[in-house]
């Protein structure tokens, strides 16, 4: 055993040992379908602290021939797998952790010198009679190796990406370091498996990349791996049960990434935080200043600030993330700004109808702290305004919310281009920013025979009425309330009983002023 030729089962062996673990053990039943196959190259890229390590440390554990590890995995999915113990321990493993050389290393010829002194010291202990010792060539060494014995190796890479993420505008040896893995894996005999791990999805050069044989799988192209990207839904419902936490405050808080055929992923970092402490509030984002965030915001990239402003809303953008360069300064428009913040896990992506959107508290909360940051003074405003507001709404002051909403609109016009009623939605949910602390703000909720604009529903802990909010453009609040009557909004609360506010919101473009209706009903 060593530290890269064929490393412990000790990494995996403490998470599996860890008060909460999730099984995602299932990942290696594709991965060994992928073994000496045309797609036997995989790269997964996930924000930080979604597992991705754990997830190498885990298939190093499983294949590595020298480890022992039945134990770990008897009791796993993947034991019940037809492929199981056909591959279990059978392989020559390079587990490579790319940044702790960076780390160590002044310059990337330094660090690529580094990385191959250390893992040809630890093969010259098993296949000296092989190759020179004289060799300083990693890449030479193997294919050496594997004409004498044919013995594959199955190469785990993690971190693979932390050149461009450390090194941003070292392009020169961002290029050196692509070769290197170029020359190292591109059509290698001695190649098995080549399971890589990062933040960032490949880099691109030009019209091709250096490691175009890679199947990729990312937070905005998730495929067949998108439920090993996070927690599912129902590993999450379990622990709420298991931990006796509240299923719907887990959700508000940390649910929101929705990765195709998997609708709802939880960031595992801060689901296990709060299980653990038995307490909502910021972990993953506290892992960070807010400044990283910050950074690509103060860029407002084609109208990148109005964007943020509308997800702030709860609106969503859409995007097109196939310009994006796959590094953190290459941006020539506002898509490829949002696009980073999605492999970043700041922003959502919904693949099919190609929109971005904030995902949960814990990510609103660090956008509204990198914009307080920034100076955004309007929206600042507003949100501070909202808990006023909420508070005109119950006590319905119909004309002290009026102009309540009348200041957030004078507050935004600079940001946002208020000239339909989706934008008019987009300022009504600024407005009653802080009422999120209360309820749950849905957006066009299914009702009888139509839709609401926005409903906000208690949480449990909150004694406070619902409220249903019809938006109108150049018409009346009266007309408003009468459309909420008519269609019978009420009964889109189905599992609600108690005092409803019926609230009617018109915006007249003539002279720019909001006008407001509050009606109250029991249900």
């Amino acid at each position: 055993m060593g530290i890269y030729l064929n490393p412990t089962k000790i990494g995996f062996q403490d998470a599996v040992r860890s008060e909460i673990y999730v099984d995602k053990s299932e990942l290696i039943a594709y991965t060994n379908r992928c073994i000496g196959t045309e797609q036997k190259f995989i790269c997964v890229s996930r924000p930080r602290r979604f597992g991705k390590s754990m997830a190498a440390k885990m298939l190093s554990a499983y294949y590595c021939r020298t480890c022992d590890s039945e134990d770990l995995f008897m009791n796993l999915k993947i034991s019940k797998a037809a492929s199981y113990k056909e591959h279990l321990n059978q392989y020559n493993v390079l587990f490579i952790n790319m940044q702790r050389f960076l780390s160590r290393s002044g310059d990337m010829e330094k660090m690529l010198g580094n990385l191959q002194s250390a893992i040809l010291e630890e093969l010259r202990e098993d296949y000296a009679a092989y190759f020179s010792s004289t060799e300083a060539s990693l890449v030479s060494a193997l294919e050496k190796i594997y004409a004498k014995t044919e013995q594959g190796f199955i190469f785990i890479i993690d971190e693979w990406d932390c050149v461009f993420r450390e090194k941003q505008l070292a392009v020169e040896e961002h290029k050196k370091y692509l070769d290197f893995l170029r020359d190292l894996l591109k059509d290698q005999p001695y190649i098995k498996l080549a399971y890589m791990t990062g933040i960032l999805p490949i880099k691109k050069y030009g019209t091709h990349s250096a490691l175009n044989m890679f199947d990729e799988y990312s937070m905005t192209r998730a495929g067949r791996l998108a439920e090993f990207a996070g927690f599912t839904e129902e590993e999450v419902k379990n622990l709420c049960v298991q931990y006796d936490m509240d299923f719907l405050e887990t959700q508000r808080w940390y649910d929101g990434y929705s990765l195709k055929n998997e609708t709802h992923i939880y960031n595992p970092k801060s689901v296990v935080d709060a299980m653990r402490n038995q307490e909502f509030g910021s972990y993953w984002t506290s892992t960070e200043t807010y400044e990283s965030l910050k950074v690509y915001i103060d860029l407002n990239y084609d109208g990148l600030k109005d964007a943020v402003v509308q997800m702030l809303g709860g609106n969503r953008c859409e995007i097109d993330p196939e310009t994006f360069h796959n590094d953190m300064t290459t941006f020539a428009n506002r898509d490829d700004v949002l696009t980073l913040l999605v492999h970043l896990g700041y922003l959502a992506f919904e693949f099919n109808s190609r929109e971005v959107y904030i995902p949960n508290e814990e990510v609103r909360g660090e956008f509204l702290r990198a914009i307080k940051g920034s100076g955004w003074s309007e929206v600042i405003q507003a949100v501070e305004m909202s808990k006023q507001l909420l508070e005109d709404t119950l006590q319905c002051h119909e004309e002290a919310v009026a102009k309540g909403i009348d200041s957030v609109h004078m507050n935004t016009t600079s940001i946002l281009q208020y000239n339909n009623e989706n934008a008019l939605s987009c300022v009504i949910s600024l407005a009653y920013y802080t009422a999120r602390n209360e309820y749950f703000l849905i957006r066009e909720l299914p009702t009888g025979k139509g839709f609401a604009d926005i409903v906000f529903l208690p949480r449990k802990h909150s004694n406070k009425p619902a409220i249903v909010v019809e938006l109108k453009w150049d018409a009346s609040a009266e007309g408003a309330i009468a459309q909420m009557k008519q269609k019978q909004y009420g009964e889109a609360l189905q599992d609600y009983s108690g005092e409803v506010l019926l609230v009617g919101i018109n915006y007249n473009k003539k002279d720019k002023h909001h006008q407001c209706m509050i009606e109250k009903m029991k249900k």
